[in-house]
């Protein structure tokens, strides 16, 4: 027996068995081995030296959110700021010399003793570790200063520049530091060694930061705005650092557990870990320990910590953000507030009259963890037990313990397999109480309500499950729980289950259909090889389609053969033959839909690009020197693409897809790939479109990896063939066969590196085949309608022709005679633009787009004047203008749920 992971610096604060008195003598004369006491028995697992705390992350992204309003504030509100600094100027100008000198050597000699002895302190306690994360911080937060003062003082707008420095009082043709190099690292050496959570040292701290910001405003060295982000930089980089490298472990290890076990009047002789069954939901558990003493039963006790009740943090948080408040709890309690809520729990449930574990002491383990003693209750978990152990009066005697609960409106919050113990009497005992509520709403009694019975059906099936509940809690209380019964009410690990019953169904409705295809393919081949002439004839092709339309009949029957129902479907199912007026309605639990949050999400940031696309834009001489003829057939070409864009994408599906709403589809497009790249954002919500349409998933990709994969074919001969068309034209600026030559060099120079990276091709060819995957079978059934074929290949070259135009007649809506320049030329620039703003991975290929359309159009000869408004128009009509009718039809399709 060997205790595993103890850190000698962790046990700061914390009982330790050697140095308490009670542990030196022990009762009737005996002597034993205290260090063979505090061992822990079985495999405790080795505690990692650092963990990585959400806290820190949490207060870096603070920082950095801080830092980006500290500056936006300085760059668009230069009154206030420059107001703010001649009340401070005024206010400290009238402070005494005396204090101004006492105060700037105070600051001055403190700001390097206090680092120092609070280091020596550290020392000391051999607390090393810590030391060498605030040299680290410090060393960071020299380099941000540099960096920060080198921009400010080159690059930075002049606002802010003005808010961060003025005219140096030793030299008024110089400027004061933007950013304090020496007081930013030392500020992140103290945040980062963890002097702020001491409350002695954080006084200390203060009094010298205050110090030498009067010190430093009074003499006319700094400006407010300074000091502030002076500040904010090395907060920020210390929590950057402390969550990069991790920060010093201080979890109680088996020894500190024995000896607070002493603490509360036990005599423990051993302690072995128990490993929660569920990871995923172990910080919700705690550590726990089985224990037995010298004189008495065995204890069952819980650990709960810090870093453990820190996990899951990002989880909880964002339930609290898109669920309602009575559907959530708090994202991060205090060790006090998690130790009274499970002894109040605990204490609640058994005045109740329900079966819960005996809470028979408490007590604290050091600053960072408390400890929760229980009676120990042997058994087996409802998970564990076989499927032949859980009978009909198990799932009563568990319904009996859920209503004694909620006789007294306490919610368990989770009632999940691993929290129903049965004992070996057969008694069924809830534990895991710590999350549960007392004074319960009805909402929270009835999810769970809901949740046991996902979770006995999971076990025993949906009738046995139901019937269970009705014969405890009548029809009327389980009726009442199925607007609960949705997977968002239900528990993580359930969820999960739940996900991966679904895959298994989706797997096994996929071999039933691939089976179905596999019997009526021989047939129809073999009749297809014998009696295809060169054209078929009119009864030919009736027996084509009567041949497919037996297929899809097989296939469909296949499916209707091969669908199960969910186990929610099953339950609701079971409960309304019982009570056909129950409402099956799901209730609103969400507060912010993910879908709903996405959305806002893409509009500000294509806001944000469109309004800085608009800023630069001078709309005088734009709107004064163009041709509105042109302007409007540009309009017109622009409109015309949405069109052209549903018959590309229509070609290759057979299935039967309404045209007006494909069309709307491709509008909503021009909202989404402003804010994905355009390669990835078309081709998910055609994907998505599909799909609600009534195309099987692995059809709909199919059907756009079709489309993609002739459209990539088409783009390549365009571009070839217009380069030669342009090159015959002899256009001096532009040498065609040069550019053809030189892009077909760059293309094969780019395949050879990723054929040869293993890591590229690797990426490559995963995602390549997971689109393509299926693409030929799709194309033979296209290939036997030619009437799609022609439609989608089509729909391609009108794609590209509305595109060409547009830019031509934004070209001519700018220049005259003098200036044209051949749509072959145009035609070569937009399939080159276009090209490289699919391969950009800024959202529509913004910039990219915009510098290859302007270089092109002045390679082909047209002057500058010229090309940069063509292009400005052209992308306004193609890119952002239609973003508003985009978004407006991306939410009009997701609310008639066709996206």
């Amino acid at each position: 027996m060997k205790q595993q992971g103890a850190h000698p610096e962790d046990t700061e604060g914390t009982p330790d068995a050697s140095s308490r008195p009670d542990t030196a003598e022990e009762p009737d004369g005996a002597h034993r081995d205290v260090a063979h006491i505090d061992e822990v028995e079985g495999d405790e697992p080795l505690l990692p030296a650092r963990v990585h705390r959400p806290s820190d992350l949490m207060r870096l992204v603070g920082g950095l959110l801080a830092v980006v309003v500290l500056l936006a504030i300085a760059a668009f509100a230069h009154g206030t700021t420059s107001g703010l600094e001649q009340d401070i100027n005024k206010g400290t100008g009238q402070a005494p010399d005396l204090l101004i000198k006492i105060a700037g050597l105070a600051s001055s000699i403190a700001i390097l003793l206090v680092p120092v002895a609070f280091a020596i302190e550290r020392l000391i306690k051999r607390d090393g570790l810590r030391i060498a994360d605030g040299v680290l911080a410090a060393v960071l937060a020299h380099g941000v200063t540099l960096a920060t003062d080198l921009w400010v003082a080159r690059a930075a707008p002049d606002s802010i520049q003005d808010a961060l420095t003025q005219p140096s009082p030793g030299d008024i043709h110089a400027l004061t530091d933007p950013v304090h190099g020496y007081l930013a690292p030392v500020i992140a050496y103290m945040t980062a060694v963890g002097m702020s959570r001491r409350p002695r040292w954080r006084a200390v701290l203060w009094v010298v930061l205050l110090l030498d910001a009067f010190s430093m405003l009074v003499t006319g060295y700094t400006t407010p705005f300074s000091i502030i982000l002076t500040v904010l930089i090395g907060w920020t980089v210390a929590y950057g650092t402390l969550y990069a490298v991790g920060s010093p472990n201080v979890r109680p290890t088996g020894r500190t557990l024995m000896a607070g076990l002493r603490t509360v009047g036990f005599r423990p002789v051993t302690a072995s870990r128990e490993e929660a069954a569920d990871a995923a939901e172990s910080g919700d558990r705690g550590r726990r320990y089985f224990v037995t003493l010298e004189d008495g039963p065995p204890l069952d006790v819980t650990v709960v910590d810090r870093e453990q009740q820190a996990q899951g943090f990002f989880y909880r948080a964002w339930r609290n953000l898109a669920l309602r408040g009575f559907a959530t709890r708090r994202s991060l309690q205090s060790l006090r507030q998690a130790l009274e809520q499970e002894a109040l729990l605990a204490y609640a449930a058994i005045a109740a009259g329900a079966n819960a574990p005996k809470l028979i002491a408490t007590s604290e383990l050091g600053p960072d963890a408390v400890m929760l003693v229980y009676e120990h209750t042997g058994g087996h978990t409802l998970d564990s037990l076989a499927d032949e152990e859980i009978t009909d009066d198990l799932l009563r005697d568990t319904w009996h313990q859920v209503k004694a609960l909620q006789s007294r409106r306490i919610a368990h919050r989770r009632l999940v397999g691993d929290a129903i113990l049965v004992d070996r009497s057969g008694t069924v005992i809830l534990t895991d109480l710590r999350g549960g509520e007392i004074a319960a709403g009805d909402l929270l009694l009835r999810m769970d309500v809901s949740q046991l019975l996902v979770t006995l059906g999971l076990r025993v099936g949906a009738e046995r499950a139901v019937a269970s509940a009705l014969s405890v809690l009548g029809p009327d209380a389980v009726a009442d729980c199925l607007p609960m019964l949705q997977p968002i009410a239900l528990s993580r690990s359930t969820r999960a289950t739940l996900r991966r019953l679904a895959r298994e169904r989706a797997e096994r409705e996929r071999e039933a259909v691939l089976e179905a295809s596999r019997h009526s393919r021989p047939a129809r081949a073999h009749d297809a090889d014998d009696s295809r002439p060169a054209v078929l004839d009119k009864a030919g092709k009736k027996a084509v389609r009567a041949e497919q339309r037996a297929e899809k009949r097989a296939i469909d029957e296949a499916i209707e053969e091969a669908r199960e129902e969910d186990l929610l479907s099953q339950i609701r199912h079971e409960v309304l033959r019982i009570r056909p007026q129950a409402p099956v309605e799901p209730a609103r639990l969400e507060r912010v839909r993910p879908r709903t949050l996405i959305s806002l999400i893409a509009g500000a940031i294509g806001a944000y690009f469109l309004l800085t696309q608009l800023t630069h834009i001078e709309f005088g001489p734009l709107i004064s020197n163009a041709e509105w003829g042109w302007v409007a057939a540009a309009m017109l070409f622009s409109a015309l693409s949405y069109v052209a864009a549903a018959m590309a994408l229509l070609g290759f599906v057979p299935e039967r897809v309404p045209f007006l709403r494909t069309v709307a589809a491709q509008v909503a497009g021009s909202f989404v790939k402003i804010v994905a790249p355009a390669a990835v954002g078309g081709v998910a919500l055609n994907t998505r479109f599909l799909q609600r349409a009534g195309v099987r998933p692995g059809l709909a990709v199919a059907s756009v990896g079709a489309s993609q994969l002739f459209g990539l074919g088409c783009h390549i001969l365009m571009l070839l063939a217009f380069g030669y068309l342009t090159g015959t034209e002899k256009t001096p600026s532009l040498s065609p066969s040069r550019t053809v030559i030189g892009g077909l060099l760059t293309v094969a120079v780019l395949v050879l590196v990723v054929t040869s990276v293993p890591f590229l091709r690797k990426f490559v060819v995963t995602r390549v085949r997971s689109l393509f995957a299926g693409v030929v079978p799709r194309m033979l059934d296209v290939l036997q309608r030619p009437q799609k074929l022609i439609t989608g290949i089509g729909g391609m070259l009108l794609l590209t022709a509305c595109f060409v135009m547009c830019l031509d007649a934004s070209v001519r809506a700018f220049g005259d005679e003098s200036t044209s320049v051949s749509i072959a030329s145009v035609a070569v620039v937009f399939l080159a633009g276009n090209a490289l703003g699919s391969a950009a991975p800024t959202p529509g290929g913004v910039g990219a787009v915009e510098a290859t359309l302007t270089v092109g159009l002045i390679a082909v000869g047209l002057p500058s004047e010229v090309a940069a408004p063509a292009v400005l128009l052209f992308r306004l009509l193609t890119l952002w203008l239609p973003v508003l009718p985009g978004w407006l039809a991306f939410n009009h399709l997701t609310r008639k749920a066709a996206l």
